[in-house]
């Protein structure tokens, strides 16, 4: 591949040796990478804060073949996202983004479709005040846009036609299953018929309506039928909601 230049948001880094780090990176133009940036977790290093988690810049990277990490050359500042990191609500939310994008894709898989969401969503934690809805309006489209769009017309056992009693998402099955079906469904659990309608909802409002619907009452019910759907996928719990429900025990507790 050579020398390579392209848009690209920091999605996650870690110290390598002393002095290096390995950062992955969600690009424009070839989806997610991880590179080596030599010598950036010293004082005086070149990279400066450019590598911090959210910073959107232009990327300079080296492919030698020999290795599946790149070489990072440059990574110069675009917009450093830097008032999410400055609060702890919207630093959670932005979190779950970037974590569900870098577990969801796989390496060198271009999709500007992601990445145009993921520049959307970033702008509207750091400037709404809800970046919680934000988050949520993410996960909808993530999940479409990945090919995993839950189906939430009928069941997707029986065929029989929503809305019918006591809904449940089937997460290996793909949708809703009525209680005829749901003994027979792997992966399981009751969802409110409030919930659904507000999933419908977010999918067909345009991005910037959505972000501003108010859904209060379903919004954590919603959190949380998006982040069981995203485990499911990676196989795994993700690792953001803990931290998020333990800022969430803080600021209630009044210690924040």
């Amino acid at each position: 591949m050579g020398l390579e230049k392209t848009q690209a948001v920091v999605i996650g880094r870690r110290g390598l040796g002393e002095s290096d780090r390995i950062v992955t990176f969600y690009t424009r133009r070839f989806g997610k990478v991880r590179g080596v940036a030599r010598a950036a977790r010293r004082p005086r290093s070149r990279f400066g804060s450019a590598l911090e988690l959210f910073t959107l810049g232009e990327l300079i990277f080296f492919d030698t073949g020999r290795s599946d990490l790149l070489r990072v050359d440059h990574f110069d500042i675009v917009h450093p996202f830097s008032r999410i990191r400055e609060d702890l609500e919207r630093f959670g939310q932005a979190s779950w983004i970037v974590e569900c994008v870098g577990r969801l894709t796989a390496e060198m898989d271009r999709h500007p479709a992601l990445y145009g969401l993921l520049l959307r969503s970033l702008r509207a934690v750091e400037s709404t005040a809800r970046p919680a809805r934000a988050a949520i309006c993410f996960g909808v489209r993530c999940v479409d846009a990945l090919g995993h769009r839950l189906r939430l017309d009928a069941c997707v056992g029986c065929g029989r036609a929503y809305p019918f009693a006591r809904p449940h998402l089937d997460l290996d099955g793909g949708g809703l299953v009525c209680g005829g079906c749901e003994p027979e469904a792997a992966a399981g659990f009751p969802v409110s018929p409030e919930a659904v309608a507000g999933l419908e909802r977010l999918r067909a409002l345009p991005w910037e309506e959505a972000v501003a619907t108010p859904l209060p009452r379903v919004e954590p019910e919603l959190a949380r039928v998006l982040d069981a759907q995203v485990s499911r996928l990676i196989g795994q719990p993700t690792r953001t909601p803990r931290f998020l429900r333990e800022i969430r025990r803080l600021y209630s507790g009044g210690r924040a």
